[in-house]
């Protein structure tokens, strides 16, 4: 159910990247956020490091890579601590996927209410009142 996107650049770019960082970002989330990979969407997008600042100086100057990825969970579903392991897990793996890291290199876990939040045409809220019901949604 999470949708995930992950912007990404480094300045030793080789092929394979986008798939590893799809599968490992899905893996991760199944693993810290206990997250069905069978509904997790990912998108993933190159940018050159001629294009990433950070600083001031962009990635190719200062010969590091960074990445950005958000992921859009419902609130309530995961704990502070799962978070934090997603994070540092997304961190640690980017940097063996990508090579050395900037710091500014981000993971933002979008908390959004269930009511407002779906896929297929049906929130995760009416999912999840059904499933209580043990109904349809």
């Amino acid at each position: 159910m999470p949708i995930i996107q992950v912007k990404y650049s480094t300045p030793n770019p080789r092929g394979g990247l986008v798939p590893a960082i799809a599968t490992t970002v899905s893996r991760l989330s199944a693993q810290h956020l206990r997250k069905d990979p069978k509904v997790t969407a990912v998108t993933v997008e190159a940018v050159a490091a001629e294009a990433w600042f950070c600083g001031g100086d962009s990635l190719a100057e200062l010969g590091l890579a960074s990445f950005f990825l958000d992921i859009k969970i419902v609130q309530g579903t995961n704990t502070k601590d799962e978070m934090a392991a997603f994070i540092a897990g997304v961190y640690a793996a980017m940097g063996e996927l990508l090579g050395a890291l900037h710091s500014e290199s981000y993971v933002n876990v979008d908390n959004v209410d269930g009511y407002g939040y779906g896929f297929g045409g049906l929130t995760q809220e009416r999912r999840y009142v059904a499933g209580k019901l043990g109904v349809a949604a």
